[in-house]
């Protein structure tokens, strides 16, 4: 692969320590990291619309192949333009290549060195996934950026499992990275390795090899302690071209988050703030708390006052509260709009701090709220 063949050109725009600002550049535009994209699983994060995600300053979204692969189909996305005609999203997206929801199936599946056979979760219906498979799924999906098949152990794994998951990922990234992709379209390989260092470091070394346009740090944020993932991300990192996207997959907790940020990671994807705001969980600079708690019985201030999101500029916790334990369901759109504000603004603060030389500061400002 020659310089001229990335497909996600990286340009550093400033370091503090390990941690680092960058401007991504792919065939639809650029975006800055340390970046936040939230994950719209179906073609949509949940309760909100593209035009809440470009209002809320999101530059990358995550869509799920497994699932559009199934519904309603990746040959009916292809035919409407695509995922972004399909939803009406502007910025970059980024599909996964649909194998970790495949091994969260369990019992389900039977995997071998050729690929995965699975049952669709809606209708039981059999499918066939290998890596050139799920590289052309994805071209039809017409992803800015798509990933490939890997094999995601849960922790705890036994070490036969960790060396296999190892194997069988090097093995399929090579046959991902032959195979024939939309021009244009950028492709992440993954590192895989659970907690194993030594096992880390060579997924890295040998996904580093195939010169992937980006990389994606996978099998962790699985069982996994804090302090475990943290152990092995540094080593791994160093591992990884520092021209390249590096992506940490399924974390985005604040004290996570910030910690990665200061080694190096610059991309990352997660459920948890949609999550928590459909179960009236709120994230706030002054840390988490519940909005059905029933001191916000009559508290007319906005969730957080230090926000600027729409839903903070017109609504109190009152009324939230209110909304959600009567169950309507534009509570939970409005929490997930302020909980998506929230952590885009701590990633953007993030970034700030990287450029302006105060990292250290604004981390320990995070992990004193966020322990």
């Amino acid at each position: 692969m020659t310089r001229a063949d990335v497909d996600a050109q990286v340009r550093v725009d400033a370091v503090d320590g390990a941690a680092r600002a960058t401007t991504v550049t792919t065939r639809r535009g650029s975006f800055p990291t340390p970046c936040f994209m939230p994950v719209g699983t179906r073609g949509a994060v949940r309760t909100l619309a593209a035009a809440d995600l470009e209002a809320l300053g999101a530059h990358v979204v995550l869509a799920n192949t497994y699932h559009l692969m199934l519904r309603p189909g990746a040959d009916v996305v292809a035919s409407l333009g695509g995922i972004h005609g399909f939803s009406g999203f502007r910025g970059h997206v980024l599909t996964d290549s649909g194998g970790f929801q495949v091994f969260s199936l369990g019992d389900g599946v039977a995997v071998d060195d050729d690929g995965v056979t699975f049952r669709s979760t809606y209708d039981g219906s059999t499918h066939r996934l290998t890596p050139e498979e799920a590289v052309a799924v994805q071209g039809q999906l017409g992803a800015d950026i798509q990933m490939v098949l890997d094999v995601c152990t849960r922790l705890p794994a036994d070490a036969s499992a960790l060396r296999l998951a190892v194997d069988r990922t090097a093995g399929w990234a090579a046959r991902a990275r032959h195979a024939e992709r939309p021009d244009g379209q950028a492709l992440f390989g993954i590192v895989q390795g659970g907690t194993d260092l030594s096992l880390r470091v060579e997924s890295a070394r040998r996904t580093a090899e195939l010169q992937f346009d980006g990389y994606g740090i996978g099998g962790l944020s699985v069982g996994e302690s804090r302090s475990e993932m943290i152990d092995v991300l540094g080593p791994t990192l160093a591992e990884l071209p520092l021209d390249r996207p590096r992506y940490l997959m399924g974390v985005g907790d604040p004290a996570g988050l910030t910690e990665a940020v200061g080694l190096g990671v610059d991309m990352f994807d997660c459920v948890l703030p949609t999550r928590l705001a459909r179960h009236g969980t709120v994230l706030t600079s002054e840390g988490r708390w519940q909005v059905r708690n029933a001191s916000r019985l009559a508290d007319d201030r906005p969730l957080d006052p230090s926000c600027g999101c729409s839903t903070c500029a017109r609504h109190s916790r009152a009324y939230l509260r209110h909304l959600h334990m009567v169950e309507e369901p534009a509570a939970a759109r409005l929490l997930t709009v302020h909980n998506l504000a929230f952590t885009l603004e701590l990633v953007a603060s993030l970034r700030a701090a990287v450029v302006s030389g105060t990292f250290a500061k604004r981390r320990a400002e995070v992990l004193a709220i966020w322990p």
